[in-house]
């Protein structure tokens, strides 16, 4: 037994079954099967390519005549059945402005746009033309080639405290006008003319507002929206100016509202006890009504305010309100308020109170106007109690 085990294998080799052909693993060659597939994709993509004639790759497409008339437009073919078919050619020339080449030059007081003559509705509304520039914020003011300001343009003819022969003048400034028209009617056409009007930017017809309180001899402020301390709660309106904002944005903001109509002899306050009390945010603006000769009436509302400081050093006509007259909105206490603007009168010789455009404020405004005779006392414009820059 010994000897048939360790003898070599003898005999004929033995033919394999066909389940010889799997692995030894009992498993087939799933590996080199997938490869074989692959290679033979691959082979025949290649030569669909390389045999084939067709760049889009066997995509379906269609061809279009441009120029056929088939499936025309009707009333083209109509109104030009002998060009249907016809070409154009279009040439392009060099790009030159409408009135030829050249160059404009804008200098720093522009803001960004291009300058121009004011629109023809200025001489309409009473605007002087050499007063005005057209920028893309709209027709802003501006100090004329002669040296003539909006502030002396559109100031209304008044006694002054130089000349006021002992008499005490009173300024009464009505705000918030333009925002209801009949409510702004009312006013324009009951308030003495003296009365100064301040309209806010934000009316639907404010134009013809502002023009119809000119026509019949209202002086007319402009009121920009500024921040006030609890700002976004307490919100102005649009276009607010801000603190710690670019010096470029506030002033497009400024341009913005200032754009909104004109006439007006100088800006107003609407709220910013905050922004006013900010020299690096409140001085470029008033840098600006510096530059375009416009004043500036500070409401009085904020002890804070560096209006009177920034307004000394930009050259700005200037004056401060004394007294707010509606706090509590009723007859009898904004009759109150008035006698004590009256006493203020007397006893410096001017004063200047502001009251807001409602209803019972504008009629308690006008009856009391109606006692001012007896008593010594002369309303006058705004700008009359406003100092003016040496």
């Amino acid at each position: 037994m010994t000897n048939e085990l360790s003898a070599p294998l003898k005999g004929k080799r033995r033919r394999l079954a066909p389940a010889a052909l799997v692995s030894a693993t009992g498993r087939l060659p799933l590996a080199r099967i997938m490869f074989g597939l692959v290679a033979l994709v691959a082979l025949g993509i290649g030569a669909r390519i390389w045999l084939g004639d067709d760049p889009l790759g066997g995509r379906p497409t269609a061809e279009s005549t441009i120029n056929s008339t088939r499936n025309a437009n009707a009333i083209a073919g109509t109104v030009a059945p002998d060009q249907a078919s016809a070409m154009a050619t279009i040439t392009a020339e060099p790009e030159y402005p409408a009135n030829g080449p050249g160059v404009t030059k804008v200098g720093d007081e522009t803001p960004d746009g291009t300058p121009s003559g004011p629109s023809p509705l200025a001489a309409g509304e009473g605007l002087d033309p050499n007063l005005l520039e057209e920028t893309e914020f709209g027709t802003l003011p501006r100090i004329g080639k002669t040296g003539a300001t909006p502030f002396n343009a559109y100031s209304r003819p008044s006694l002054t405290p130089a000349g006021a022969g002992g008499k005490s003048l009173i300024a009464i400034v009505v705000t918030g006008l333009g925002l209801n028209e009949q409510g702004t009617a009312a006013a324009i056409d009951g308030l003495p003319e003296p009365v100064t009007l301040a309209f806010a930017p934000y009316g639907k017809t404010l134009a013809q507002s502002v023009k119809s309180a000119r026509n019949a001899g209202h002086e007319v402020l402009l009121q920009v929206p500024l921040e006030p301390f609890d700002y976004p709660d307490n919100d102005p309106g649009p276009d607010t100016l801000l603190t710690g904002q670019p010096p470029r944005d506030n002033l497009n903001k400024l341009f913005t509202v200032m754009g909104k109509f004109g006439g007006y002899v100088g800006l107003m306050n609407h709220m910013g006890a905050r922004f006013t009390a900010s020299a690096a945010d409140f001085g470029p603006m008033m840098e600006e009504l510096g530059t375009r000769g416009l004043g500036y009436l500070d409401d009085g509302s904020s002890n804070r305010s560096l209006a009177p400081q920034l307004a000394e050093a930009n050259a700005v006509e200037f004056a401060r309100a004394d007294i707010e007259l509606d706090i509590n909105p009723a007859r009898a206490p904004i009759l109150d308020a008035l006698k004590s603007l009256e006493a203020k009168a007397v006893a410096n010789g001017h004063a200047i109170g502001v009251i807001s455009a409602l209803p019972v404020s504008v009629q308690t405004i006008i009856e009391w106007a109606g006692t001012l005779e007896d008593r010594n006392i002369v309303i006058v414009p705004v700008s009359a109690l406003m100092a003016r820059p040496e």
